[in-house]
């Protein structure tokens, strides 16, 4: 099965809680190759109090968080159980599984608040091969042949007119095989 994204109800100022109490949770019961990320999406935003400009980080959605993992029984449990988690989005209730995010959505949320949907340290590296979702290549396959530290651009080699050629594209453009 494949880790996917999934909108996690939680009671409102409580997301902050929540996200260390699942993540210990998850170390704990040794399931981190099921319990991948947890975040709270968050926005900077700019106020301004008596003529004072002020930046500050604010949730976007409050009373909701993203976590990535792989829906099995036991790490649907986990996390279903964690205190202070009221369920999943998109889930009929009655012990149906959720509906996980499309990797569109998760893409535009992540890349507001600078954070890949891919985790690069631990899942690109030279010879990744990926499929390309979005783009002028969608639809193609191609070979991680350089990534460009502190960047969100990979360039991949991918077969045009049966030539290996190097293109680059975002990483919300990939998803790896």
């Amino acid at each position: 099965m494949d880790k996917q994204w999934y909108v996690v109800n939680t009671y409102s100022g409580h997301e902050n809680k929540v996200k260390e109490k699942l993540e210990m949770r998850a170390e704990s019961m040794g399931m981190q190759d099921y319990i991948y990320r947890v975040v709270v999406p968050m926005e900077k935003v700019i106020e301004t109090k008596n003529g004072v400009e002020k930046e500050r980080e604010k949730k976007m959605f409050p009373g909701y968080i993203l976590v990535e993992m792989v829906m099995s029984d036991e790490a649907w449990y986990i996390v279903r159980n964690t205190p202070g988690v009221t369920g999943f989005i998109g889930s009929s209730g009655k012990g149906a599984k959720p509906t996980p995010l499309q990797p569109y959505e998760v893409d535009k949320i992540l890349n507001s608040m600078g954070i890949s949907r891919i985790d690069i340290d631990k899942e690109l590296v030279e010879g990744t091969k990926v499929s390309i979702i979005d783009g002028p290549f969608k639809g193609m396959f191609g070979k991680v042949d350089f990534i460009e530290p502190g960047s969100s651009k990979v360039n991949l080699l991918v077969d045009l007119f049966g030539q290996e050629t190097s293109v680059e594209v975002e990483l919300s453009q990939i998803q790896k095989i």
